[in-house]
């Protein structure tokens, strides 16, 4: 067995023991999803149970994205902010030299 195989047996048994506690905890939960999904659709119950679990498992089994800040290179950065940058309007008129001045900053300090 090599470790490719391992390892994808190992998340296979995580993700079995995952959904096990899951239906354990939410079992009236799921019960009622399901039996409100049969109302909905005009199936049985015992027709519907077996996409409900195969909806649960790929929701459970979905890879975790991680986020932009954790991955991101120095230069996925530049480009990001250049992109958001361009992304809004140009066209509006500039601010006062008094907006941008000290003492507007700190207007509400001085009271």
């Amino acid at each position: 067995m090599n470790s490719d195989t391992y390892e994808g047996s190992t998340q296979e048994a995580l993700v079995y023991h995952h959904l096990q506690s899951l239906r354990e905890q939410h079992r009236d939960e799921l019960e009622n999803i399901v039996r409100v999904l049969a109302s909905i659709t005009n199936i049985s119950p015992e027709r519907v149970k077996p996409h409900m679990d195969t909806l649960l498992h790929q929701l459970v089994n979905q890879p975790q994205e991680r986020p932009f800040y954790e991955t991101a290179t120095a230069s996925e950065w530049v480009t990001a902010f250049r992109e958001w940058a361009a992304s809004h309007r140009h066209d509006g008129p500039p601010l006062s030299d008094y907006a941008v001045s000290r003492e507007s900053m700190y207007e509400d300090e001085r009271l």
